[in-house]
């Protein structure tokens, strides 16, 4: 591996470690030439289906899109970067478990829903919002509803509470 400092060919790998939920390798390098440590991240290379849009286009997972979309919806939420990252491999690992060579966005898209549900009310009616292209203040309240009915007595004592909310 190519040194970032000084652009060297010769690195030696100090340290390895796993990193993540199991599926990525830290490794700490030294260049051998002006010896600074710098780290470096290694997973592996999956062939991930390819997504099927709306309109019947078909393009490459991108999972920098499917992060910021996430991250879009959980702005100024109470939810930590390491929870964002579980539901990030969460749906990974389910797009990679179906086997298939191309799956539908609208399954993403649920998939995306039920992490968010179970991370913040608050982004999850965001997400939906958009997700689901709700017309009016009327589609808001269904949704908020329906999500009252499906969700658990412990997801609800996870958010913040509201003032005046009792």
């Amino acid at each position: 591996m190519r040194c970032p400092f000084c652009g060297a060919q010769d690195t030696k790998v100090i340290d390895s470690r796993l990193s993540g939920e199991g599926d990525q390798v830290r490794r700490r390098r030294e260049c051998t030439v002006c010896k600074e440590r710098y780290t470096t991240y290694e997973t592996a290379e999956l062939n991930l289906p390819r997504l099927v849009k709306r309109d019947g286009s078909r393009v490459p997972f991108d999972g920098r899109k499917l992060a910021s979309g996430i991250m879009r919806a959980l702005e100024k939420r109470p939810v930590s970067t390491e929870q964002v990252d579980a539901a990030l491999n969460h749906i990974r690992r389910r797009l990679m478990a179906t086997g298939e060579s191309e799956v539908p966005t609208n399954q993403i898209g649920e998939w995306v829903m039920e992490e968010l549900r179970s991370l913040d009310e608050v982004a999850y009616v965001r997400f939906a919002s958009v997700y689901r292209k709700f017309e009016d203040v009327n589609a808001f309240r269904e949704e908020i509803e329906r999500l009252e009915r499906q969700l658990v007595p412990e997801a609800g004592q996870k958010q913040l509470d509201l003032p005046g909310k009792t």
